[in-house]
């Protein structure tokens, strides 16, 4: 080989290590997980901060998003930020409180008195000191809530009032806290992974399951369940997270326009499902499903007793911080 020939390929194999080595290295893609359908906002909204951020960052960085579990169950793609298969996720706050617990209590049944309430928390200090503590424990940024919607039970079985539901074979997430109301009201809580709750009612695996409507109607579950009940036992959010192995991979300013992006985005889901919920009540019944307005405070005693249990991930003075927390904040 000729010298000219080569220090050119020395010239390249440097440029290449530097990640220069000409337009296909010149993008890095990053991967964003979640288990809701592609029809849903969050998905729509995780598309549009993938293509703010690639804006942003000149073409720097893409986002490639896969939605309804195609990179994995809700426990698989949080294992994944630690394993470094995903880049950012969607989670329940219960999954991620499997890590940290405290965080988990956002996500506890009656935990908040109204949407105000929620609010109030998503930009509280509170809430940032617990997403630290997970960062302390992970390395993994919690970046922002968005409002997942009250969570609401569907059944074939009449239910009005907590006696109704006993004994009733009710579909939750598999995180432990998700069975806190229904035992609180002696239903059975049996965890199945998302991806399978339409065929495990339509079968009888189950005989209910909870969810906010829009997610009822995304998933289809009104097709095999006759009753929506408006418990509203849970007011539910999706953290977004980002892995600690992304966030050490961009520069200052990338990690501060993915932020500012990720909680726009976070701002924008949550408008529209505030909006979708006040919508889809009448659809349901259009739809000739029977949808039911309940007394929901028998169902919030018998939960609340259980708050400062032995279920509890969270101390009594994060619980009372929670508490505390006015809707003016």
């Amino acid at each position: 080989m000729d010298l000219t020939r080569r220090a050119a390929l020395g010239a390249l194999a440097l440029a290449a290590s530097f990640g220069l080595a000409g337009p296909a290295a010149a993008q890095t893609t990053l991967k964003w997980a979640h288990v809701y359908e592609a029809s849903e906002p969050y998905h729509k909204w995780a598309l549009w901060a993938g293509e703010e951020f690639k804006k942003r960052t000149n073409g720097k960085y893409a986002v490639e998003v896969f939605p309804a579990s195609s990179l994995g169950k809700e426990s698989d793609i949080n294992e994944g930020l630690s394993l470094g298969t995903v880049d950012i996720i969607y989670t329940g706050q219960l999954f991620a409180g499997r890590a940290y617990g405290p965080l988990a209590i956002g996500g506890a049944p009656y935990m908040f008195r109204d949407f105000a309430h929620w609010k109030a928390f998503r930009n509280s200090d509170l809430f940032k000191e617990l997403g630290e503590g997970y960062k302390k424990r992970t390395g993994h940024d919690v970046v922002t809530l968005t409002y997942y919607g009250e969570r609401h039970v569907t059944a074939n079985k009449d239910i009005t009032k907590p006696e109704d539901m006993k004994g009733l074979k009710i579909r939750v997430p598999d995180a432990p806290l998700y069975t806190m109301f229904p035992r609180a009201v002696g239903a059975n809580p049996t965890p199945i992974a998302f991806a399978e709750v339409y065929l495990a009612l339509s079968q009888g695996v189950a005989d209910a399951q909870e969810n906010p409507l829009p997610t009822i109607q995304a998933k289809k579950f009104y097709e095999v369940q006759k009753n929506i009940i408006l418990t509203g036992h849970i007011t539910d959010a999706l953290l977004t997270i980002v892995s600690s192995g992304t966030m050490q991979r961009l520069n200052d300013e990338e990690r501060q326009t993915l932020v500012a992006i990720l909680k726009e985005a976070a701002d924008k889901c949550t408008d529209d499902i505030v909006k979708a919920e006040k919508e889809l009540v009448g659809w349901f019944k259009e739809q000739g499903k029977n949808v039911v307005e309940v007394d929901r405070t028998p169902f919030r005693e018998a939960t609340v007793k259980l708050h400062n249990g032995p279920d509890a991930t969270w101390d009594k003075a994060t619980y009372d911080k929670l508490q505390g927390l006015a809707a003016s904040n």
